[in-house]
């Protein structure tokens, strides 16, 4: 079934590839630089149900998606290509552009002021040295935003350059990061600005990529070592534990952003889905994400 938003969303797709054709070497990311709700449709977006029947209305979600990264198709989209403040999915994106630069294994890191100046604190302390595979566990399983920082650090380069390089060779055009955590800049700019099409595609591909490091947000907790002394922490994707079908998740939630989620599950083994919920509420999220998940696996 072909709608508007379908053709809205593969029309923009053309247009971006066309853009990048016509100025190779160039960047074709968009800057989202804008208020929370500044980018929202006067006119709502026409929905689509794809091959899964959900009332959109049912979602407190202002975005969602499910999509198959088998095939690229879209199951069911509401909003899907609207671009939204993006919380800490970014550090799917920071742990990307880490594992990819660099050799990670048996890669250490000593903590300084800088790396813990962002807000959150996971008990990380300026001098403290941790392995940067660590640092990524305890930034992926329980969102910590100093650990994740950390990590960014460690590459010893402009990490949030290589975030937007990132971005565009993977066509994610409705992407664009301005930090690696994802917290807001300010009162009206958030750290970073997605889709939830391309948010999908992003999970995706750091899955397909990294799975290991995806795999590890279905642990109820992390744990990690440095100098005699364990920090733990509690996965921030607990509500979503038990269900059998997730491979994984990620979360989010700032004041702009509201709150978050991107998750991979098996709707039979090996065929795994996507689904995204952006602008929802901070338990809202999770209700909208079993409502995408339960329609899709029963």
């Amino acid at each position: 079934m072909i709608t508007e938003e379908t053709k809205h969303i593969y029309a923009g797709l053309l247009l971006s590839a066309l853009v990048c054709m016509l100025i190779f070497g160039g960047s074709a990311t968009a800057v989202y630089v804008m208020h929370k709700h500044a980018n929202k449709p006067t006119v709502a977006h026409p929905t689509f149900p794809g091959v899964f029947s959900i009332n959109p209305d049912s979602l407190t979600a202002h975005a969602a998606l499910l999509y198959d990264p088998t095939n690229g198709e879209i199951l069911f989209a509401k909003n899907a290509s609207t671009s939204l403040p993006l919380a800490s999915i970014t550090k799917l994106m920071t742990a990307e552009v880490v594992l990819s630069n660099g050799a990670v294994d048996n890669k250490m890191h000593r903590i300084t002021i800088e790396d813990i100046a962002p807000e959150g604190d996971s008990g990380l302390r300026p001098g403290d040295v941790f392995s940067v595979v660590d640092l990524l566990k305890l930034g992926l399983v329980a969102s910590s935003n100093d650990a994740m920082a950390a990590a960014a650090a460690s590459i010893g380069t402009d990490p949030v350059a290589l975030m937007n390089q990132e971005a565009h060779v993977l066509s994610l055009f409705q992407t664009r990061f301005f930090n690696t955590t994802g917290l807001d800049v300010d009162t009206e700019t958030s750290g970073a600005y997605s889709s939830a099409y391309d948010v999908a595609r992003l999970a995706a591909y750091f899955y397909r990529t990294y799975p290991h490091y995806f795999e590890l947000t279905t642990k109820p907790s992390v744990s990690v070592k440095t100098d005699g002394r364990t920090i733990s922490a509690v996965a921030t994707d607990a509500p979503l534990l038990s269900i059998p079908q997730l491979v994984g998740a990620k979360t989010g939630y700032t004041d702009l952003a509201g709150g978050n989620l991107v998750a991979i599950f098996d709707v039979e083994i090996g065929h795994p889905l996507v689904a995204v919920v952006l602008d929802s509420t901070e338990n809202g999220r999770f209700v909208d994400m079993r409502t995408l998940i339960d329609a899709a696996v029963r």
